[in-house]
């Protein structure tokens, strides 16, 4: 059946769910706003000040902004006048058509809009300056508090503004979202389809109108009837093609949204149309079934009423569907969530959360192009156990979003190009390494690598375990990121990096004095001469004799293993607690050095005297270590040098510290096991201090 939204009429709102408070008072907007009722003065909003830091950051304000709140600028302000519709938002002087776009798709959907615009607000009784707005970001809601400060040049609204003067709910969220961004500039330029996300906690699915599936147009129908949002918008080649208008009256880069699509009998056939509209509030479609073209002299005035036909230019209009498939390049359509679907709601997407990072020198390993670093990216286990009712496969879609890239553009910060590819687990529950990746073709990827917030596909796999590596495409690029996988049946994941034990070697025994090495011999002889009768050590005296033998060798390069080094040596050897290295201890310590030095040798390809902290996590795992992606994450950052290098003495350091805290772990743990509430990541995170 065709469709069109309602007109919106008054409804009992839902109330909104538990949103996480954001204000750095930790109050929420009823205590703020009971605090400033009480003290008799309007609430003004210390994270996001009424100054040209909130408005922008590389550049200076070209007219003299004044900050009114909307009871300065008109007589009886209104929060929402009549009920907020489409009609409500006109574009102002900021770059931000995306987000009117998506502004504008939400006030289809009463549910979604009483979610991110709460009704517990306004300029009547309770009224104190302070008003909140409700965001999804990476997972989770957000209680975004603002006051009603605007920016206005003599006495209008320089952004965001109702058609009516009057009404003030738009250009509020508008600072909403900017405060969000951390700033009013910060809006410039971006994907209807990411403010989308952000007022549903939806899932984007991206079309080529040019390409799209023959059913587009029912694809279209049943996106809109299950209340889902939708923008169009037409490509531009260059950057002088920006805001172009075509000699049909569209503008080209712009954002648009779809607000309706039916059929209409005219002359005995049946036409399909799409209605859009453009954010501006005027500014429409000049062609067939344009407002006052002549196709709507064939059609009755009782169907022109049926599908609000006006001739007004407010922005909106109907075209034939073909002719939108010819003019348009691309529709975005944000699917709902379980979270925002209606309670009755016969069908639901499962939904899993990975959130995770790429770490420069750790775990940023770019795409497949780069084998020798792709490996190390985080890794996600995927168990699909059902499949689809009457099929043989299991359909599910992957959405990779990087975080917060809108709110770093002012520290230099750009959208990565990200993307994400599936392969087949081979069985074992633990990072799959270089080797695997060399002789193993993926099952399935996303289309492209692109520099957008958000890349989601469509899969169809047979039931089996799946491993699947999210990655930006040029390795050492790092950014945060919230993985989501929607299947339609029960599916589990896993991340292979979580919690993994730490299978620690048996330190070897001492050898008897009758049985010891050359080797061994001629360190008693060093050791006796400069540790006198005792046969114990200092720092300083381990440092003198560690350098003194290891400069002997050839095969390895380095300058000087460092004091701090022979320190974390001895605090891992000393049973006696006196900060002093015997002989015996030595002998075994030694035999761990060499052990660890070979492996240093291994993984120094180049016979620089470093190895690449990429190498890290196997260099560890042949030492026995295993570790979580963060803790590895963090023992990059704190030894790998600006060239992402361990030399020597940073290797041995870091060998030193993680068995120094997994035996101190072992050893509480065995005398009390309800001692420690900490895995033995997270222990080694606070005893290594870092």
């Amino acid at each position: 059946m065709p469709y069109l939204h309602p007109a919106p009429g008054p409804q009992e709102h839902p109330t909104p769910k538990d949103a996480r408070i954001t204000h750095s008072s930790g109050q929420s907007f009823e205590q703020l706003r009971q605090e400033s009722l009480q003290k008799g003065t309007l609430f003004e909003d210390a994270d996001f000040p009424a100054n040209s830091s909130s408005l922008f950051y590389s550049e200076r304000p070209q007219i003299p902004f004044v900050w009114k709140r909307p009871g300065e600028i008109v007589e009886n302000p209104e929060f929402i006048l009549g009920g907020a519709t489409r009609t409500d938002i006109c574009q102002g002087e900021l770059g931000d058509c995306w987000l009117l776009a998506a502004i504008a798709s939400l006030t289809l959907n009463e549910k979604a809009l009483a979610r991110v615009v709460p009704q517990d607000q306004g300029f009547g009784p309770g009224y104190a300056g302070i008003f909140h707005f409700q965001f999804w970001q990476h997972s989770e809601w957000l209680d975004v508090v603002i006051d009603d400060r605007l920016p206005t040049f003599r006495d209008r609204l320089i952004f965001l503004h109702s058609a009516d003067h009057n009404e003030f709910w738009s250009a509020l969220l508008e600072k909403a979202y900017a405060k969000l961004n951390g700033s009013y500039e910060a809006l410039k330029g971006g994907n209807t389809i990411e403010a989308m996300e952000d007022f549903t906690g939806g899932v984007a699915e991206t079309f080529e109108t040019k390409e799209a599936p023959e059913n587009f147009y029912e694809i279209l129908e049943k996106a809109l009837k299950r209340s889902s949002l939708v923008g169009c918008s037409i490509d531009i080649r260059n950057a002088a093609e920006s805001e172009a208008r075509t000699p049909f009256g569209l503008i080209k880069g712009h954002a648009y949204t779809v607000t309706g699509i039916d059929q209409v009998n005219c002359r005995g056939q049946k036409i399909e149309l799409i209605r859009v509209r453009n954010p501006w509030g005027h500014v429409e479609w000049n062609g067939s079934w344009s407002d006052s073209s002549s196709e709507w002299h064939s059609v009755s005035p009782a169907e022109q009423r049926r599908l609000c036909h006006t001739a007004l230019d407010d922005g909106e209009f109907w075209m034939a569907f073909r002719d939108f498939k010819a003019h348009f390049d691309k529709v975005e359509i944000c699917n709902l969530t379980p979270d925002a679907l209606e309670e009755g709601a016969l069908h639901k997407w499962e939904v899993m959360v990975h959130q995770g990072s790429w770490v420069r020198g750790s775990t940023a390993g770019g795409c497949r192009n780069f084998l020798d670093t792709f490996w190390t990216n985080p890794q996600i286990k995927l168990s699909l156990t059902e499949t689809d009712e009457g099929q043989e496969e299991c359909t599910f879609l992957v959405a990779l979003m990087q975080k917060d890239r809108r709110k770093l553009k002012r520290f230099g910060a750009n959208v990565l190009t990200i993307g994400y590819a599936i392969y087949k687990c081979p069985g074992k529950d633990e990072h799959l390494s270089k080797d695997f990746f060399r002789y193993h073709a993926s099952q399935a990827r996303s289309k492209t690598f692109i520099n957008l917030r958000e890349v989601s596909d469509r899969f169809k796999l047979p039931p089996g375990e799946y491993i699947l590596i999210p990655s930006t495409f040029e390795p050492h690029q790092e950014a945060d990121f919230c993985l989501r996988i929607f299947s339609e049946k029960k599916a589990i994941t896993q991340d292979v990096d979580g919690n993994v034990d730490i299978e620690l070697p048996e330190p070897p025994k001492p050898m008897l004095p009758g049985q010891e090495t050359e080797e061994e011999q001629q360190f008693r002889a060093l050791f006796e001469q400069v540790a006198g009768e005792d046969m114990e050590v200092t720092a300083e005296k381990l440092e003198y004799v560690l350098n003194a033998v290891l400069q002997k060798r050839k095969d390895i390069k380095f300058k000087k293993l460092s004091l701090i080094s022979c320190k974390n040596i001895i605090s891992l050897m000393d049973t006696s607690g006196n900060g002093m290295l015997e002989f015996s201890a030595f002998k075994v310590f030694w035999d761990k050095l060499k052990k660890w030095t070979n492996l240093f040798l291994q993984f120094d390809a180049d016979k620089s005297g470093t190895m690449s902290s990429y190498e890290l996590r196997t260099a560890l795992r042949a030492a026995g270590f295993q570790l979580s992606s963060h803790l590895l994450q963090l023992i990059v950052l704190r030894y790998a040098d600006e060239e992402l290098q361990l030399g020597f003495d940073d290797f041995l350091n870091c060998m030193v510290r993680l068995e120094n805290a997994s035996r101190v772990f072992q050893a509480l743990s065995t005398k009390n096991k309800e001692f420690i509430h900490l895995n033995i990541n997270e222990f080694i995170i606070l005893t290594m201090n870092i």
